[in-house]
């Protein structure tokens, strides 16, 4: 195993989206900027996506977007990765709804890089891992709640 892989945290993506044709109004990304740089997370591709009304796709370069609604991601750009291809921003593309946008990222979570690396050197692997919705918690929660009474 090489180094670089022993040093690799978890790479999860996602698929943000906004209603109409901006991308979060600005305050979005100041939140983005704070995971970086308290070292929570790294982005390795952020592709933000527009749909029309009648779901023509738009794809848009951090360089395309006002200032407003990006704030220090503009910047940004010349450091990502660009992991995502052409046919995943496309297949991703296709949860967003006519009318909204949405970004699609993809970030290492630095904050695991210790546990994978003590898993990877005991021998260990994932081999199985998953995201549960929020929706689906806050409704889980809701229902012991009822539960209860």
């Amino acid at each position: 195993m090489t180094e670089i892989t022993e040093q690799l945290g978890p790479v999860d993506w996602l698929v943000v989206q906004f209603p109409g044709s901006d991308f979060g109004k600005g305050q979005v990304a100041p939140y983005l900027q704070d995971l970086v740089d308290r070292g929570l997370v790294r982005v390795l591709d952020l592709v933000f996506l527009r749909k029309d009304e009648q779901g023509n796709l738009e794809l848009a370069e951090i360089s395309d977007l006002d200032p407003s609604e990006l704030g220090e991601w503009r910047a940004a750009e010349a450091e990502l990765a660009m992991v995502l291809s052409e046919q995943d921003v496309h297949d991703l593309a296709e949860t967003i709804e006519p009318g909204n946008s949405a970004w699609a990222i993809v970030w290492e979570n630095l904050w695991a890089v210790p546990f994978g690396s003590a898993v990877r050197g005991a021998g260990g692997q994932v081999v199985a891992s998953g995201r549960i919705p929020i929706h689906a918690v806050l409704a889980a929660a809701e229902a012991d709640a009822k539960e209860g009474d």
